[in-house]
């Protein structure tokens, strides 16, 4: 089975060994599709960890945690990255994470802002347009 960010990859190949190494990748894009996996598992410690200081919703926790158990995901589409790589210190991705709730298909669509600190991505929260 391919993993929940959509790669070819096995989830023990691939979002999994993230998940292990709290959260260090090479780009925003692969913060953002182990993020999206980590909502597919209800992974609450590593949405937190990955979630820059600034704008962490430590509080909200348990919230999102419960509403991540209560969908189900579909699939994650990647649409545009915008810097965002190794050398780059901030980045943006926009894509669409499909789940069913409530008996219907939804989305979120995002364009989301990430920034490099001390060589590690983090999510920022939405981008300004």
């Amino acid at each position: 089975m391919n993993c929940y960010c959509g790669n070819n990859k096995t989830y023990k190949e691939c979002c999994e060994v993230l998940h292990l190494n709290e959260g260090k990748t090479e780009t925003a894009e692969q913060l953002m599709r182990s993020r999206y996996s980590a909502f597919v598992l209800a992974n609450g410690d590593y949405l937190m960890l990955t979630h820059h200081r600034s704008t962490r919703p430590t509080s909200e926790k348990k919230a999102i945690v419960k509403w991540a158990k209560s969908v189900n995901w579909i699939k994650l589409e990647v649409q545009e990255t915008s810097k965002g790589l190794k050398n780059d210190t901030e980045g943006t991705v926009t894509f669409n994470a499909y789940f069913y709730e409530n008996g219907n298909v939804d989305l979120i669509h995002e364009k989301s802002a990430f920034i490099k600190e001390n060589d590690k991505w983090y999510y920022l929260g939405y981008a300004k347009k």
